[in-house]
């Protein structure tokens, strides 16, 4: 008997806006050759950093009542994560407590390729450009861990934020290929084109449920994730990918080949 591997502790984040026909979300293409969900449409996200746990972020950011060092550092992870992959950064500044505006956003912009590639952390780059992150944006959205038969688990808490307004969102060109805005009903629709797996198109049709990003924070306030697992049983049509019927999602079975 195999033993299931450890899941690594993740974050992603579901950036969203309101659009003139309706809400959207920021969504990245990953790039061929990463070894999880290559290819695959997916919002920004990965795994926590040693960084992403400094003591001293305690002190630079805003939020986050409550949360334990765990919490904490989830949350850090996303916003940084976001930052990398998309160049929308969930921070305002020390000195006014204002959000980042688009033009201070493009100063910022080195530090992107500086995150990822372990040159800085994120409390350095908070501390040389006296910055807070903004933890109090951010609302749980969903809890999954990749299913025990898996190489390679993750255990991913998700986050939704409003994005800042004047952060336009781009890909960095090095995990992820291409980006976009888009309704969760026409990433759904299209979901072959775009390399939709199971997880990400359920949690577009949870999004979808909402027309607003008040009404999408709203409902993730209200309502917070419980932790979905997903396992595998046999069918007299092949192998059937299932999660927990109570955790709030319109479908919880497909078939395994059509999961990824």
């Amino acid at each position: 008997m195999s033993t299931a591997a450890t899941p690594l502790p993740a974050a992603t984040i579901l950036l969203v806006r309101d659009a003139p026909d309706g809400l959207e979300v920021f969504m990245v293409k990953r790039h061929h050759q990463v070894d999880f969900v290559s290819g695959a449409l997916v919002f920004p996200g990965g795994k926590v950093d040693k960084t992403d746990r400094e003591a001293s972020l305690e002190n630079l950011i805003d939020g986050a009542k409550g949360w334990d060092e765990t919490m904490r550092a989830l949350g850090v992870c996303a916003i940084r994560e976001a930052f990398e992959e998309s160049g929308i950064l969930l921070a305002r500044d020390a000195a006014t407590g204002a959000m980042i505006a688009a033009k201070r956003l493009a100063d910022l912009e080195p530090y992107r390729g500086a995150l990822d590639r372990h040159e800085i952390g994120m409390a350095d780059m908070l501390r040389k450009e006296n910055l807070r992150l903004a933890l109090d944006a951010l609302s749980t959205f969903a809890h999954w861990i990749t299913p025990e038969h898996m190489p390679k688990r993750f255990d991913t808490l998700f986050f939704i934020a409003p994005s800042p307004v004047g952060h336009l969102g781009r890909h960095d060109g090095r995990e992820s290929v291409d980006s976009v805005w888009i309704a969760p009903e026409r990433a759904i629709a299209d979901r072959k084109s775009w390399n939709v797996v199971f997880p990400t198109k359920l949690n577009l049709m949870k999004l979808a449920a909402s027309k607003t990003v008040a009404q999408a924070v709203a409902s993730a306030r209200a309502a917070p994730p419980l932790t979905v697992t997903p396992w595998i049983e046999k069918s007299e049509d092949g192998p059937i990918l299932r999660i927990r019927e109570d955790a709030g999602y319109a479908q919880t079975s497909v078939k395994l080949k059509e999961a990824m």
